[in-house]
């Protein structure tokens, strides 16, 4: 049998950006100088494993310097060859990878619309494990093409997000609309879980960049014009009032260009959302009392925690704590609803009508009572004494009791000096 004749075997210049590199030939024959560069790594294989490796500098490929060739010996062609398969795995990164291409439905956390995220960038590729990636990737992908080597990855990238990016997005409560905030966050969850997902191939991701999360032009437009509802009404007071001078202004222009007024806050206008038209109020509820009002800032683009947040009109009533059982009592009971005992007023309530006063205050607002034990002045000198003081540790005259909250007739006045 003939050899075909190679002073030396290496992976050719023009093949130096492959990540993979297969020598052609499986008889390799004895003697033959192997060149393998400083980021690479040389694997020999036969019937699907390595079995051994040559690093980066010059190798004669013989069994002397190599042992592992004896079990490899051709002796069809007389013992001058050894028959393997030979790969250059290159080590260093290999950047310029790009992806792109649907993740998923996911419901807003800020608005409740379900809308489609869709994710583009690049990506660097490095080899970690030469020869996971040689017996675990090459019967799947031609690991000696870097499109195929790529389009492998950037499939198993998007499996990632479909659930990282989700899940980042639900448990933190960030809007779609402003995700690009959160873009250096995403990008390190991603690459730490699509790592994990690699690691099995002997590959991994470097970096990412270009890294951009959007929408369609479709969900994008919806998201925007109900976060500029949103701000308007938050403007106006109110939607049905933004409503109301949407209608208004529809009907006008409506009527200048022959009936047309197709404006979103139009249609809901005339679908009665918009309410009164002249009195201006907020939206209504039922027995016509006020409905609820746009939440306030912040919140998704427009200013508004949109579903995520409790209307105001339905806001927790304000409690005081027992001190016995340290239930939630609401303000302004008497008694614990749990264990029945006593509940101290809170600061500033006035026990005569009821009224609850700054912290601070001295008289009731409302009727003028005492809010507490008033400062008590002698009546000799005019020196201010305690409320325990019988005495004036001035000039020694009698003093007289301060006067109590809740239970005069109006604000008593202080003893002057006589």
């Amino acid at each position: 049998m003939v050899l075909a004749s190679r002073e030396f075997i290496a992976s050719p210049d023009d093949r130096k950006d492959q990540i993979v590199f297969k020598w052609p030939d499986l008889r390799i024959r004895k003697f033959t100088r192997a060149i393998v560069n400083a980021d690479q790594l040389a694997l020999f294989i036969n019937t699907g494993q390595v079995v051994g490796t040559m690093g980066p500098g010059r190798h004669q490929i013989d069994a002397d310097e190599l042992p592992f060739l004896g079990a490899f010996v051709d002796f069809a062609t007389g013992g001058n060859a050894y028959r393997a398969e030979l790969y250059f795995v290159g080590t260093r990164e290999y950047p310029g990878f790009t992806f792109g291409g649907r993740i998923d439905d996911i419901q807003d956390p800020q608005t409740g619309m379900v809308v489609t995220l869709r994710v583009f960038g690049d990506y660097s590729l490095q080899v970690t494990d030469p020869a996971a990636l040689i017996t675990n990737l090459v019967g799947t992908v031609d690991v000696t093409d870097n499109n195929r080597v790529a389009g492998w990855v950037s499939d198993q990238l998007l499996k990632v997000m479909r659930t990282e990016v989700t899940t980042q997005v639900v448990r933190n409560g960030w809007p779609v609309l402003g995700l690009s905030a959160y873009t250096p966050d995403i990008e390190k969850a991603v690459i730490l879980a699509a790592n994990n997902q690699l690691t099995t191939y002997g590959v991994a991701l470097v970096r990412m960049g270009n890294f951009d999360l959007n929408l369609s032009d479709t969900d994008e437009a919806q998201l925007k014009s109900l976060a500029k509802d949103t701000a308007y009404s938050r403007l106006a007071g109110g939607f049905n009032r933004y409503a109301s001078g949407e209608m208004a202004l529809g009907a006008g222009q409506g009527m200048a260009q022959g009936g047309s007024g197709d404006s979103g806050a139009f249609l809901a206008a005339g679908l009665g959302l918009g309410g009164q038209l002249a009195g201006g109020a907020g939206p209504q509820g039922q027995g016509g009392e006020p409905g609820p009002v746009p939440p306030p800032a912040p919140g998704f683009a427009g200013g508004g925690a949109g579903y995520a947040g409790a209307p105001a009109s339905h806001a927790t009533a304000a409690t005081v704590e027992c001190p016995n059982c340290h239930a939630a009592a609401p303000t302004g009971a008497k008694f614990c609803p749990s264990c029945g005992q006593a509940v101290p007023a809170p600061a500033g309530h006035c026990n005569a009508c009821g009224t609850d006063n700054p912290p601070g205050s001295r008289f009731c607002a409302s009727c003028g009572q005492p809010l507490g034990p008033q400062p008590v002045h002698c009546p000799s000198c005019g020196a201010e004494a305690a409320a325990d003081q019988r005495f004036c540790a001035s000039c020694g005259t009698a003093v007289a009791p301060p006067a109590t909250g809740g239970t005069g007739t109006g604000p008593q006045p202080e003893p002057g000096p006589q």
